[in-house]
């Protein structure tokens, strides 16, 4: 699936003639993690019984670093489903505009979460520049990323095939680093950069809300009473203006996989 310049920015933020969301909910946050890292191997694994390979968009966060550790956990363990990590894909969703060895950087966690222990194949590990690297500037950054997401379609996209993209929100309703009334939110770009970001660091990458919807599979990550709010607005159709989370939907598949407090705010099942 692939994003082309001409797309309806407008109809693919409110998901038109895409499956309506699924929601699964788990006790804790940490059977959540692992639910969701032996869902994400079973899909990737059965992606590249398909296509041979492989594609996942990664999220940072608290419940995200979870589950890709559960996930090295399992890619050491004789499981049904295995995953050829050499012939993944790795992207992400968002990043902070800070130095390569910054603490905040998603890509730094993911490394020592996940990547280095599966022997992900470096050539298919695709970080968002940091700001000590060639861009001084995000917006320069932003523009590169968005090139090598084009460079991977193969065709005339803007976006190549994302099998899965694993998001989180904020108790606010972000996600990626798309915040509620900003320019990003309405930014019809594949990659943006965004200044002054509400919440530390201020200076990000994100994909834009178009990209993540052009995915096949948008899976929703969330944990914790603070989120459930949000949850509970955004299943329950809130503007994406307002409340971004509520504007992602998948091509094929919008999972929300929430544990039992971020889901305290949905009616009984």
């Amino acid at each position: 699936m692939s994003l082309s310049p001409g797309d309806d920015v407008a109809g693919r933020l409110v998901g038109d003639e895409r499956p309506p969301p699924d929601v699964v909910i788990e006790t804790d946050a940490d059977r959540l993690a692992r639910a969701v890292a032996q869902a994400l191997v079973a899909r990737l694994a059965a992606a590249q019984v398909v296509h041979g390979t492989a594609s996942v968009v990664l999220t940072g966060g608290g419940i995200g670093t979870a589950v890709l550790e559960h996930v090295a956990r399992l890619a050491a363990e004789p499981v049904r489903e295995t995953v050829d990590w050499a012939a993944v894909d790795v992207w992400w969703g968002d990043e902070r505009f800070v130095p390569a060895d910054d603490d905040e950087r998603n890509e730094k966690v993911a490394r020592q979460a996940l990547l280095d222990a599966v022997g992900a194949d470096p050539a298919r590990v695709h970080p968002m520049p940091p700001s000590d690297g060639d861009f001084a500037e995000p917006e320069d950054a932003a523009a590169w990323y968005a090139d090598q997401l084009a460079t991977a379609t193969g065709d005339d996209g803007q976006v190549p095939r994302f099998d899965v993209l694993l998001l989180g929100i904020g108790p606010e309703g972000h996600v990626a680093s798309i915040f509620p009334d900003s320019a990003a939110v309405r930014d019809e770009r594949p990659v943006v950069a965004v200044r002054d970001c509400p919440k530390p660091p201020p200076t990000r990458i994100s994909l834009g809300l178009a990209a993540i919807n052009a995915a096949e599979e948008v899976w929703l990550v969330v944990s914790g009473e603070g989120k459930a709010l949000a949850v509970a607005e955004a299943l329950s159709g809130a503007d994406p203006v307002d409340l971004p989370a509520a504007g992602v939907r998948g091509v094929r598949a919008t999972r929300w996989l929430l544990d039992r407090a971020a889901a305290g705010g949905l009616p009984p099942r």
